[in-house]
């Protein structure tokens, strides 16, 4: 298999950790935006933002274990 394709193929799988950044952003801004909204609430939002975080985290991680993976199992096989 060609090198220059897996390295495009390690690129697009890498694009979903650049979207899980993004996800991770906004969920923090809309948390943030409900404790401002409602100070009352503001326990529970945060306790809801840090579980989903850590799952758009999951995300990006499993990415980069797929770009890793296509980078040495079909660059390896030449």
């Amino acid at each position: 298999m060609d090198v220059g394709l897996v390295a495009i193929g390690a690129g697009i799988a890498m694009i979903s950790a650049g979207c899980s950044s993004i996800g991770e952003g906004m969920i923090a801004a809309k948390a943030i935006e409900g404790m401002y909204r409602n100070p009352e609430m503001a326990n529970k939002l945060r306790s809801n933002m840090i579980v989903g975080i850590a799952l758009d985290e999951t995300c990006g991680i499993y990415s980069l274990l797929v770009a890793i993976l296509i980078i040495f199992v079909l660059g390896a096989a030449k």
